[in-house]
């Protein structure tokens, strides 16, 4: 399996297709292999590198404080190990809340921004229902059996017409979070690293290109949080899908990875124009 030393963790990445490279990077609790359909789109144009956070999957789970600043620095530390000097970045999710911290640390590293279904945290934020807040955080989901939390998972991910329609995407979900489940310290470190971001005063001193990408019907991270997102970083774009939700990746897929593909075309180095 592939790993690379960062800091003083292994990570855990795979590395797929050729071309420019564009970093994945997966959301809370989650691990890279819920990546696989939108790599096989994305990996026929670009070289994608998706990796498990630490705290989950195949990478080490450290039980310290995390930060988003600290998932940060992984994520520039597995490209520096690599031997990639820059890349797109794509986060989801908490993913979308490292890519943040990433673009702001890291400007020099990156060719591209994309922010999907993901908040800018503080007081800022919007807030979605009690009922997903304790989903997301609650102590008691994070101890279910990992099959019974990832059955309840996929009704905050997806539109119900979607999981009608796709039973075997369901099981698919659920036998792919139950290989490598993430552990119950995994979820409160990264959870905290959730509670403690903040970045609507620093995102306008982001100047990468940025698509903010999300579902109209995501109940876990309401898509007003990606409005704010646009309206605060210089000249983003903002796409919002229609009958989608948090997992639009999955319930909206064509028109998601068409979204993701055309912005990413028109910001590869071989397509940009002269002078930008």
């Amino acid at each position: 399996m592939p790993t690379a030393q960062v800091g003083d963790i292994n990570i855990y990445y795979e590395s797929q297709g050729n071309g420019e490279p564009l970093l994945l990077i997966m959301g809370y609790g989650q691990y890279s292999a819920l990546w696989a359909p939108l790599v096989r789109d994305l990996s026929l144009s670009f070289r994608v590198i998706s990796f498990d956070n630490r705290g989950t999957g195949r990478s080490d789970k450290p039980d310290v404080p995390y930060t988003m600043k600290m998932m940060a620095d992984d994520a520039k530390g597995l490209l520096d190990a690599i031997g990639i000097d820059s890349a797109h970045v794509f986060g989801m999710s908490m993913g979308g809340m490292i890519a943040q911290e990433f673009a702001l640390s890291y400007p020099n590293k990156l060719r591209s921004l994309i922010l999907g279904c993901t908040h800018c945290g503080g007081t800022n934020t919007i807030l979605p229902s009690q009922e997903a807040l304790a989903f997301l955080l609650g102590p008691e989901m994070a101890k279910l059996p990992v099959e019974e939390r990832a059955r309840q998972t996929v009704h905050w991910l997806w539109t119900r017409e979607y999981i009608d329609n796709n039973p075997r995407a369901v099981e698919l979900f659920v036998a792919v979070t139950a290989e490598y489940p993430t552990p119950l310290h995994g979820y409160r470190c990264q959870a905290k690293a959730i509670m403690g971001h903040d970045t609507y005063d620093r995102l306008p001193r982001i100047k990468a290109t940025t698509l903010v990408i999300t579902g109209d019907a995501d109940r876990l991270i309401p898509a007003e949080n990606s409005r704010i997102l646009a309206s605060r970083i210089p000249n983003a774009e903002l796409v919002i899908l229609e009958n989608s939700g948090h997992g639009f990746v999955t319930d909206a897929r064509e028109k998601a990875t068409g979204e993701i593909l055309d912005f990413l075309s028109r910001h590869s180095t071989e397509n940009r124009e002269p002078g930008r």
